[in-house]
């Protein structure tokens, strides 16, 4: 998918999404992005809300789990998430 568009950038260096790319790129559900600037472009990319993330690995902790596997799972439920 190719889309482009002029937007203004305000004195606060804000600029708006236009409706059209939000909702090409499903945005709209999205409370977070990641922006990030590769080879002198500005990329935007929808990530979950890290709070939203809260209980997800509930199920997969046991009581008696090593924190590094606990962290390794939080990595990889956030990566998937990012992706």
């Amino acid at each position: 998918m190719h889309m482009q568009q002029i937007v203004t950038i305000t004195s606060q260096g804000q600029i708006t999404l236009p409706a059209s790319m939000r909702r090409a790129m499903t945005l709209d559900q999205y409370n977070k992005a990641l922006v990030k600037i590769e080879e002198k472009k500005i990329i935007v990319e929808p990530i979950a809300d890290f709070l939203s993330l809260g209980g997800s690995l509930k199920n997969k902790i046991k009581k008696n789990k090593n924190i590094n596997k606990i962290i390794q799972l939080e990595e990889q439920a956030i990566s998937k998430m990012v992706k």
